[in-house]
């Protein structure tokens, strides 16, 4: 059977895949602090029909090999970390991260789970949580009876607010931010959250605008980095290439068909 067939039938495979990633990406355009995902592809493995080297005559040797590749697969999937435009919302617990890190919540198993998406709530005890219920660690606690827009958080993290008949900003809590020496070995859970893993390393805390940290922006939230336009030529160029490896499919079955006729 013709090797065409299956090398061929690999390339229509991990098209398909590449096609599946770029339709998440456009799905996700409008997901807050969504990174995009970008396919990565591998060879196969060889088949060596004559080694570079051997021996030709008493004095040259091959100068090349006679290699036939069987397809490809995919090798990974790998996150985008660029930074993602900044929208300006107005609300007070809407928070972006100008620059590195993420923010750190409390999942319900009680791991912790990292994110870009800053669009938090004020629960009915006020605490600082995401649209899921996961509380924002370092915990932010509101004080009772706290003016709602007087609610103001620093560049570097300093959260305050203001009280009845005080004059004076009420210290709250101090934010931190969270960064990895490979955030692109975080796992993605779902959620708009991410979880360390042991290709991402520890997470490193720190006050946001200090030793390499991003800054800290109330009331913008940070969109996702997906490029329409770009996403839609990485769906043509994968279109197209699935298109040559069936070609290649009927080309091969073409041959073959002319093969069983040579004999009636």
């Amino acid at each position: 059977m013709m090797r065409s067939l299956w090398t061929a039938a690999s390339g229509m495979t991990g098209q398909q895949f590449n096609i599946d990633n770029i339709a998440n990406n456009l799905a996700n355009v409008n997901t807050t602090g969504f990174k995009q995902n970008r396919a990565e592809f591998e060879d196969l493995l060889y088949q060596t029909l004559k080694i570079a080297g051997t021996p030709a005559t008493e004095d040259t040797v091959v100068p090349t090999p006679t290699q036939v590749g069987n397809g490809v697969k995919v090798a990974a999937t790998q996150k985008i970390y660029t930074q993602g435009p900044l929208q300006a919302t107005g609300n007070v617990s809407d928070m972006a991260i100008a620059g590195e890190g993420f923010f750190r919540v409390l999942t319900l198993d009680g791991s912790y789970g990292y994110t870009r998406d800053g669009s938090f709530k004020i629960d009915s005890n006020g605490q600082l949580v995401t649209s899921q219920g996961y509380k924002v660690m370092p915990e932010v606690i509101f004080p009772q009876n706290f003016i709602h827009d007087s609610v103001a958080v620093s560049q570097d993290g300093r959260v305050n607010v203001m009280l009845p008949g005080q004059d004076d900003p009420t210290p709250v809590a101090q934010m931190e931010i969270y960064r990895f020496p490979n955030p692109a070995g975080l796992q993605a859970i779902g959620d708009n959250l991410l979880k360390p893993s042991n290709a991402s390393g520890s997470a490193v805390a720190g006050r946001p605008g200090f030793d390499g940290m991003g800054k800290i922006q109330q009331r913008f939230l940070e969109m996702s980095n997906v490029s329409v336009v770009q996403e839609m030529v990485n769906m043509i160029v994968a279109q197209r290439a699935y298109e040559f490896n069936s070609k290649a499919i009927q080309t091969s079955d073409t041959m073959l068909g002319i093969a069983a006729n040579l004999k009636r």
